[in-house]
């Protein structure tokens, strides 16, 4: 047993006895050593990237920030250009030539000994990645939305919970002071009784057409990004705009769904849990490959009464008694109503946003960094500001909106067993059959 030294010492000591006749890495993963993947805080934690695209390194920087307290030793995407830019980046952080590039992410979660890996992928990969870097025991920073059925999101929180690892959503906004202050603030009733909540979310995207059938680029693998999705003819989508088409996402209802809805079910107190009924319109585009509502306006109800309304923002009402700003979270109780958006936090009384909470009250967890928030939970063993379970509720509403509007059916949904009650049509909805040869992860 080696529990009781530091890595480095462990590598000093088995470097003196190989008397050079093996090189060893400068840091290997806690896992390797026996450690159950609780690792002294002098140690730095061995992380890889899957996903190097905007999202992807945009995390990476993040976390390249903080080298003092991890090693990031290997990338992975499906775009060649885009594996060797992130390799660049980390390289540059590093001063060195090591970091490892790979094209197929089972070869990289076979071959690297890791103890954490940000993953940041077109939705309709979530459940397969997720899962797969769950079971190889990693603790992961995830981004948003956590996945594109409600089936494969119930899938992932299975698979975290089930190897006890660590997870952290990409839903930043837990750490910002404003979102914190303004569920707080509701949570312990400054503004009454919540009767409504109405969570504004960017306009969808008109007049985009339909791309022309190009050659695959070289340096891409079209198959591998496509993966369990229907298999079609490269359009040239795959880096950004894959986002207004339903085989790949939910357009900015799914995108954003992850923050704003978040944020509205925690000054609920309702993160676990979920409505009981749904029903809302949306509008579509008459032709052309991109299909996500170009305009979406649904209502759901939870057993306590409370109604959550979810739309783009110009679809909410302009209320006289209103906040000026439409966009994210705004919750109307009967003594006032709080509206919280990106940089922005507003109240009926002005004064509401100056009441301390005291110490009796509820205090929600408090993060300052969302990145360093999970890089203290990999030591400490401890729940992030964003754990599986909350970033599966969240998006779930959002899936239950777009099965709703894509019925035209009202949606009985029951949040304990996560099922649609009384409707099979709408119940097959909740999964998306994958294309061969992969298989649908299973809870």
């Amino acid at each position: 047993m080696i529990d009781k030294s530091t890595r480095r010492d462990f590598l000093k000591r088995s470097a003196s006895l190989a008397a050079g006749a093996l090189v060893l890495p400068q840091i290997i993963p806690s896992t390797a050593l026996g450690m159950g993947g609780k690792l002294p805080p002098s140690d730095r934690i061995v992380m890889g990237a899957i996903g190097t695209g905007a999202q992807g390194t945009g995390n990476m920087d993040g976390f390249l920030q903080r080298v003092k307290e991890l090693q990031f030793v290997a990338v992975c995407d499906v775009d060649r250009n885009r594996a060797k830019g992130a390799k660049d980046m980390v390289d540059t952080a590093h001063n060195n030539k090591d970091c490892r590039t790979y094209g197929d992410y089972r070869e990289f979660l076979e071959k690297e000994k890791l103890d954490a890996v940000c993953i940041a992928l077109p939705d309709h990969w979530h459940g397969l990645i997720y899962t797969a870097a769950a079971n190889k025991k990693l603790d992961v920073y995830g981004e948003k939305p956590l996945a594109r059925t409600i089936s494969d999101g119930r899938a992932i929180v299975s698979a975290v919970k089930r190897n006890n690892i660590v997870w952290q959503t990409g839903s930043w906004q837990r750490s910002q002071q404003n979102f914190r202050h303004a569920a707080e603030l509701v949570i312990n009733g400054r503004i009454g009784k919540v009767s409504l909540v109405e969570v504004g979310l960017p306009n969808g995207i008109k007049g985009v057409g339909t791309p022309p059938i190009k050659a695959v680029p070289a340096e891409l693998d079209w198959e591998m990004w496509l993966g369990p999705a229907p298999k079609v003819p490269f359009r040239g989508i795959s880096h950004w705009n894959w986002r207004w088409i339903l085989d790949y996402s939910g357009g900015q209802l799914t995108d954003w769904a992850g923050h704003h809805i978040d944020i509205a079910q925690w000054g609920l107190g309702m993160g676990h849990s979920g409505p009981v009924e749904i029903e809302g319109e949306g509008t579509y585009p008459n032709e052309g490959i991109y299909n996500v509502p170009v305009d979406y306006n649904f209502l759901c109800k939870y057993s306590t009464g409370v109604e959550l309304r979810v739309a783009n923002s110009t679809q909410l009402p302009n209320r006289k008694d209103g906040p000026s700003w439409l966009g994210g979270a705004t919750w109307y109780g009967d003594k006032g109503w709080i509206n919280v958006d990106r940089g922005k936090i507003q109240a009926s009384n002005p004064k509401i946003l100056e009441e301390v909470i005291g110490e009796n009250e509820i205090h929600l967890y408090k993060s300052d960094n969302h990145i360093g928030n999970f890089l203290e939970c990999i030591k400490s063993r401890g729940e992030t500001v964003a754990p599986v379970e909350i970033a599966h509720r969240s998006i779930s509403i959002g899936l239950l909106g777009e099965i709703a509007m894509t019925t035209g059916q009202k949606i009985q949904w029951d949040p304990v067993k996560e099922e649609i009650i009384g409707n099979p049509v709408a119940s097959r909805l909740l999964c998306r059959p994958y294309r061969e040869p992969w298989e649908n992860p299973t809870i």
